[in-house]
């Protein structure tokens, strides 16, 4: 680009004023042109016309200046992720910092670190479940996902929704786990345990040796923050691919039927990557891709579950995995959530599809078209809340119930019985 060159706006003009008029000593005159005998007036120096721009040379100047601004922070971010320092001073807070980044003479950029330092955390997931069709016989309908390493033993973060299907399903079905890009080879999985209402699932496969992903702190993260994704868009065909972006947004509530505070990024997500990793500028794991927001008018907006809401679920599914599960004889309605049933004039909470005869619930009074509102101290505004809650009690644990039926509210104890 060009330099440019500026002149002050008085070289090679000549001042006009009262000390200028009257310092000529050949001819006097007062600084108001009387005459003083001579007949004849001072000569006056000539004063060039000051010069002014016009209205489309100042709009030229803003569009420029506005064009290399815009270049200057462009070419800001991609330095940062194309960096071959082990270190890139960064402005946080309005105080410079070191961030130690791994590096090395085979790695270019920022992103390029993470991803090899993290792909071999980052699994694909295929499941199969089998369908009964309306004339009796049975179809395979496959589903693809991504999942992130947490121990070295086999144990494998990913999201309800990818293996929802087959945990339906339950002996109609199969899952497999792909390990480090190798869509060929697979390793069958088993479902230790899951969270409805955080979309969060634990798998596990027979396997020692694995690389677990290190693990952040989602509670220090910042708007702004450059984080890189890694997963399967598409399906299998595409596992290990790699994104990144900035953290666009935090504490994101997108889901009217669910609480759960979420990370917004503008780092491409699409299905597939469902359960995938969100990463750091170090390849530390702070949070598991969950969901896009799919429309017309949107761009940019993918959204995963803070790590640490995720660890809190996981170390609970994990601690509980050999303990009898928690029982008390129903099954919900998922038709009925708790924006149709307040649309239709009824309190949020959990509907009662059936009551098993003799069960807790059914001792407890439970029947048929209840809506469950309150268990064990905690608030239900959906019947996915209901089976979260469900999960975290022990079993013998006598808790408090309330519902819904006819107009009136009621409230009972239940013992929570096993299914073992």
């Amino acid at each position: 680009m060009e330099d440019f060159e500026f002149k002050d706006q008085n070289d090679g003009f000549y001042s006009h004023n009262k000390e200028d008029i009257i310092q000529d000593n050949v001819y006097s005159a007062d600084y108001n042109g009387s005459q003083n005998g001579s007949g004849y007036y001072p000569p006056q120096r000539k004063v060039k016309p000051k010069k002014s721009h016009s209205t489309g040379v100042v709009v030229l100047c803003a569009f420029l200046a506005a064009v290399i601004g815009a270049v200057s922070g462009l070419l800001g971010a991609i330095l940062y992720f194309r960096t071959a320092d082990n270190t890139k001073t960064v402005i946080q807070n309005g105080n410079a910092q070191n961030v130690t980044i791994s590096v090395n003479e085979s790695t270019e950029s920022v992103a390029q670190a993470v991803a090899k330092k993290a792909k071999a955390s980052v699994v694909g997931i295929r499941t199969t479940t089998s369908v009964i069709n309306f004339f009796g016989g049975s179809t395979e309908r496959p589903g693809e996902g991504s999942g992130v390493v947490y121990s070295a033993d086999g144990y494998i973060i990913t999201n309800y929704h990818v293996v929802e299907d087959a945990v339906e399903s339950r002996s109609n079905s199969k899952i497999e786990v792909f390990l480090d890009g190798d869509s060929s080879n697979s390793l069958p999985a088993t479902v230790v345990g899951y969270n409805i209402s955080n979309d969060i699932a634990v798998l596990k496969v027979n396997a020692v040796g694995l690389t677990p992903a290190e693990i952040g702190d989602s509670s220090k993260l910042t708007v702004g923050q450059y984080v890189v994704t890694i997963g399967s868009p598409g399906g299998l065909e595409f596992m290990g691919s790699v994104t990144y972006g900035v953290i666009s947004g935090l504490d994101r509530v997108v889901s009217s039927n669910s609480n759960v505070k979420l990370i917004q990024t503008d780092a491409a997500i699409n299905p597939g990557n469902s359960g995938g990793a969100l990463l750091d500028s170090k390849g530390r794991l702070i949070g598991i891709n969950s969901s896009k927001i799919v429309a017309e008018e949107y761009e940019g907006m993918g959204f995963s579950i803070p790590i640490n809401t995720v660890l809190e679920k996981v170390k609970r599914i994990i601690d509980k995995q050999n303990s009898p599960e928690a029982y008390v004889g129903i099954t919900l309605s998922s038709r009925y959530t708790g924006n149709v049933l307040q649309s239709l004039g009824y309190p949020a909470g959990a509907v009662v599809l059936s009551v098993d005869e003799g069960s807790p619930a059914y001792e407890a009074g439970i029947r048929r078209g209840d809506i469950i509102t309150e268990f064990a101290g905690k608030e239900i505004g959906e019947y996915t809340e209901f089976n979260d809650v469900l999960s975290d009690s022990d079993v013998g644990q006598s808790v408090s119930i309330k519902i819904y039926r006819s107009g009136k509210y009621y409230t009972s104890k239940i013992t929570i019985g096993s299914n073992s």
